[in-house]
């Protein structure tokens, strides 16, 4: 019998913002950024900030990422892991809590403009292309949820959040 052991898979949290707009009661539109070193679509996401809820966490990778600001939701809309192989070379499985941010604005300048590529789809085309399932069902879900009528979810959570 071999003693040999896997190495531990280590989860670690990270949160993720959800930028959407609604345009004229149409179908609200999604946005999603390229990673900076796969350039797979993916949505603004980070690790947590010591002393800020998640949804400021969320919020605030969104500005630095996108340069997005808006309503952030209270709650998150889904989750989803992916792995993320880190400067050092170890590998971590992301498992990122996902917030509604309805847009207000997109910044001219972002801490991160120069290095992504950011494009508003619609549902359809932002959840068949981000790479993970779980991620395009959440585009998905929240697209169905939408009916043209009402104000977006972060705007119902009244939960505002600056970006300084």
């Amino acid at each position: 019998m071999s003693n040999s052991r896997k190495p531990a898979v280590v989860t670690r949290v990270q949160y993720g913002a959800l930028p959407y707009r609604l345009r004229g009661g149409s179908r609200p539109q999604f946005m999603l950024i390229t990673s900076r070193e796969t350039r797979r679509w993916v949505i603004p996401k980070g690790w947590p900030k010591k002393g800020k809820s998640p949804q400021h966490s969320a919020a605030r990778e969104a500005f630095e990422e996108a340069g997005v600001v808006g309503a952030v939701a209270k709650r998150p809309v889904g989750s989803f892991s992916y792995e993320k192989r880190l400067k050092n070379g170890a590998l971590v499985i992301c498992a990122v809590r996902v917030f509604a941010l309805e847009v207000s604005r997109q910044s001219k300048q972002w801490p991160e403009k120069e290095e992504r590529v950011v494009k508003w789809l619609s549902a359809a085309q932002a959840a068949q292309r981000v790479n993970e399932p779980n991620l395009g069902e959440i585009i998905r879900r929240m697209a169905r949820r939408y009916d043209g009528h009402q104000p977006g979810w972060a705007a119902r959570t009244r939960a505002r959040t600056k970006i300084k």
